[in-house]
């Protein structure tokens, strides 16, 4: 798990200072080593988070003379021991014993196609050194984040979208159409745009090929369609449980590689137990675990400790909570919103951090049950599209932070616009390939909700403290299992019901049959006191008013009453606004 950044120069050399500039920002992703390679047209930049083969061999930029190859790569390939095995079959020989090196022969060996042999998280660029080709790829489900920028004269690419400021000669303006989708789809903005009409992000499962003249193709090397096949009408409800609980427990097992120690973050609910509990079935003993829990606030609870202590005791977990008052929570708020990627308007991103500047200290790995709603069907939203006949307006309806007449009121007419949010999803819906009206939001919500909210927080937080978080519900043999399930047995009683049936036979009754919730953030959502003195700070500020994105009348409204503007999944809209302001300025946007 590793930071990285590189330039392709379509004339004359890489600008070396540039990717110097970008790995400086990427530090926190790898702060155990770093390099920089350059080789004419391409300079490549690493930021290294040692957790395969801690010694110098697993170094990267990763050079290979004898085949003619740099690399450079962040994530982990959870079958790279078997994939080593047959590539010394086939006469390649290793220097290392790090995930790195095998993705390197693999792209000798198979090309493009290498990375559809890859079990893992990944993101990477390799250059070949005879023909001037570059290839960048990244894993199928968007877990590892890769942006670039460009010009006629070059491409950047990194990690993060901060770093691509870094380097200079970005164009910065809003981008309309993002925004829209920013205040609709809970801050989600689906690739390749980014809230910067200067930055995109490369979509998952896909490469982009640079040849030496300047020609690229980008390819999408894996899809999902969502529904159920003729082959599984046999297929019991017992047998999807089974198979479900078997392909999880696989799942969990594959992350528990590493030369380093693991833990996981427990929450307390369904997801994050039920990893605990197949690791301890898996023989894992003495297992690193950590809960994270706030002040409440207005009667909202800010803690699910008495779940979480269940868990830790059933299955002797070597158990950390961490405890964090509300002067605490306002403190990190300034560097939650700069360890952002994009700006991400969930409550969640400051429990992430200061939990996982805890967990760091502890371990370097650690797995966590995000995916598992979007998987699983475990939203509220899933029952009501159940044999809808218009999903568009219904999904809109049950999930959009916004509507269009309401953007009207917020958004300026300079960065208004059509109502995009809505045509996206029209346009989702009309061209999936899933039949019914839930599949097809199914499909929708894990390729693109799923990649922009939940998973992109996560690797933005704990990244930003050296880090690696592991996610085995998005192990893509397990969602493609999952995409056959029949609707029905997921959504049934609430959401997730064939996982949570699953489950019953490794995880105590009380934590399955809990009231459904998640990393709470109390002053996030009922914004008070200090709370509501930093968010008027951020809107009133010289360079929020000259920006123009809002109607001032709109954000005079939200602030005077934040409680009753509310959106329909219960966040605070002013929260989601002051939130896309601090992210600008916290970037010198």
């Amino acid at each position: 798990m590793c930071g990285i950044c590189g330039e392709i120069s379509f004339g004359g050399r890489a600008d070396r200072g540039a990717v110097e500039a970008m790995m400086m920002v990427l530090r926190p992703r790898g702060p155990d080593a770093s390099g920089l390679q350059e080789e004419g047209r391409v300079a490549l930049g690493h930021c290294r988070l040692k957790i395969i083969d801690l010694s110098e061999t697993g170094r990267q930029p990763m050079v290979d003379p004898e085949l003619g190859l740099s690399l450079v790569f962040n994530g982990c390939i959870y079958n790279y021991k078997e994939l080593r095995e047959e590539l010394t079959a086939r006469g390649y020989r290793f220097f290392s014993t790090s995930d790195t090196e095998v993705v390197l022969k693999a792209y000798h060996a198979w090309g493009r196609d290498c990375v559809k042999r890859f079990l893992g998280m990944f993101a990477f660029a390799v250059h070949e050194r005879e023909t001037g080709r570059v290839m960048l790829a990244r894993d199928r489900l968007g877990i590892k984040p890769l942006y670039y920028a460009e010009t006629p004269e070059r491409f950047r690419f990194a990690s993060a979208l901060p770093a691509l400021l870094a380097a200079g000669d970005v164009d910065t303006s809003i981008d309309p159409v993002a925004l829209h989708h920013f205040m609709s789809w809970h801050a989600g903005v689906p690739a390749p745009l980014t809230i910067l009409k200067g930055v995109r992000k490369l979509h998952p499962a896909t490469t982009l090929t640079f040849e030496p003249d300047g020609a690229r193709r980008e390819e999408t090397y894996w899809s999902l369609t969502v529904g159920p096949r003729d082959e599984d009408r046999a297929m019991t409800e017992a047998d999807w449980r089974a198979a479900v609980l078997d392909s999880l427990g696989v799942a969990v097992a594959r992350r528990q590689i590493a030369d380093v120690p693991t833990g996981v973050l427990l929450s307390g609910g369904l997801d994050s137990s039920v990893i605990v509990a197949l690791l301890a079935r898996n023989g894992q003993s003495g297992l690193k675990t950590f809960s994270v829990g706030f002040d409440a606030v207005n009667g909202v609870e800010g803690d699910e400790f008495k779940y979480s202590d269940i868990i830790a005791e059933r299955f002797e977990t070597d158990h950390a909570k961490l405890v964090v008052d509300g002067s605490r929570t306002l403190e990190a708020l300034p560097a939650a919103i700069h360890a952002m990627a994009e700006p991400q308007m969930s409550h969640d991103a400051v429990a992430f951090l200061l939990l996982s500047q805890e967990v760091a200290r502890h371990v370097k790995v650690i797995q966590s049950g995000q995916g598992a709603d979007e998987v699983f069907g475990g939203y509220h939203w899933y029952p009501k599209l159940m044999g809808s006949t218009d999903p568009t307006a219904d999904y809109a309806k049950a999930y959009f932070d916004r509507d269009h007449a309401e953007m009207r009121e917020a958004i300026t007419p300079d960065y208004l616009g059509a109502d995009h949010s809505r045509d996206y999803i029209a346009r989702f819906f009309a061209e999936s390939r899933s039949a019914s009206a839930i599949d097809k939001t199914l499909d929708l919500d894990q390729r693109i909700m799923l990649v922009d909210d939940p998973v992109k927080r996560v690797d933005n937080m704990t990244m930003a403290c050296g880090l690696e978080a592991r996610v085995p519900f998005l192990d893509h043999e397990l969602v493609e299992l999952a995409a056959r399930i029949p609707a029905e047995l997921k959504v049934r009683d609430g959401g997730k019901y064939i996982l949570k049936e699953a489950a019953r036979a490794v995880v105590p009754a009380e934590v399955i049959d809990r009231p459904k919730g998640y990393f709470p953030v109390p002053a996030l959502k009922h914004i008070r006191g200090p709370f509501m003195d930093f968010v008027r700070d951020v809107l009133d500020r010289p360079a929020a008013r000259e920006r123009g994105i809002f109607n001032r009348d709109y954000v005079d409204r939200l602030l005077a009453d934040p409680d009753g503007t509310l959106t329909p999944k219960g966040n605070s809209k002013l929260w989601q606004v002051s939130l896309l302001e601090a992210w600008l300025q916290s970037h010198g946007i």
